[in-house]
């Protein structure tokens, strides 16, 4: 698959402290790529570098192939977690400035926020001022102005910070309908739910090193542990536990259930599933059977604190 960006071997210094120790990424063009890692990790200065807010002491960052360029601001759009807009111009002002800023013709730049104001059917904003929106209404202005331009390449950092569930509902179905469409999306979050229902890549990024980065399928195999949480109905608990024990490791769990069951976490070893459901099968009823696949949250945890 080809790639609508590449960071190689990129370094990041502020004094004595680095910020990206050569770090190398890549996004595969229409992919939606959740950039993770705790606060203080260095994604900040990767994005910075990626929008040309900064640029990097050594290493090369390419855009579609290409070499970063000033005009490539034209087909990139960010929305930063510190959101930047004018509170004291209106909105309608407001917008039709930053659209021309990312190369739009002022015809152009109407007609896409005609088409994104009545989507979002916010018309009534236009004359308004931008302190004088809550700061949900504000996040979909800055929303806006972020994708009107139809950005190759759309970097978002926390994107449903300040939006209630309504409308985090509405921008979320509105990036993957941007995605559908062809648009690459780099997606910066600490809400892991996130990343699992909307990433197909990952890159983790700690203490200015890149650890993880794949496909998100790829890296959940990689960090599997060969568990079950089981449920099972018996009447020989004490009989069960034995023969289990003979082949497997195990440990009380708990799952939500709708039955009185016994529920175990039990891992396989060098044995297999089928294995595992006719040892159970011989002493009581499966009543719950499902691999304990590692989340994105479980995976980021371990790889930081490790």
């Amino acid at each position: 698959m080809s790639s609508i960006l590449e960071v190689q071997n990129v370094v990041k210094q502020y004094g004595d402290y680095t910020a990206l120790n050569s770090v190398s990424l890549t996004v595969p063009k229409g992919s939606i790529y959740g950039l993770l890692g705790p606060n203080g990790a260095g994604k900040t200065s990767l994005i910075r570098i990626i929008n040309q807010i900064t640029m990097p002491d050594s290493g090369v960052v390419l855009l579609d192939g290409e070499p970063l360029q000033p005009d490539h601001v034209h087909v990139i759009g960010y929305m930063p977690e510190e959101r930047g807009l004018y509170k004291t111009m209106k909105v309608g002002e407001q917008c039709l400035y930053l659209a021309q800023l990312k190369g739009l013709s002022k015809q152009d730049a109407k007609a896409q926020l005609k088409y994104w104001f009545e989507k979002f059917e916010i018309e009534a904003w236009w004359d308004k001022k931008i302190q004088e929106l809550s700061k949900g209404m504000a996040q979909k202005v800055q929303f806006i102005v972020t994708v009107l331009h139809q950005p190759k390449l759309l970097i978002l950092d926390e994107p449903f910070s300040g939006f209630d569930p309504v409308n985090a509902n509405l921008i979320k179905d509105e990036i993957i309908e941007l995605n559908r469409k062809g648009t690459s999306i780099i997606f910066s979050t600490h809400r892991m739910e996130t990343v699992e229902e909307m990433c197909d890549y990952i890159a983790l990024i700690h203490k200015s090193n890149k650890l993880i980065e794949g496909k998100l399928a790829d890296v959940k195999k990689e960090y599997r542990t060969n568990a079950y949480d089981v449920g099972i109905l018996t009447n020989n608990v004490e009989g069960l536990m034995y023969d289990l024990s003979q082949k497997f490791t195990m440990q009380q769990t708990d799952f939500k259930s709708l039955n009185d069951e016994l529920k175990l976490q039990i891992h396989l070893g060098t044995h297999t599933a089928n294995e595992l459901l006719q040892t159970i099968m011989q002493r009581g009823q499966v009543t719950h059977f499902a691999e304990k696949i590692p989340s994105v949250n479980d995976i980021f945890i371990q790889t930081v604190t490790q």
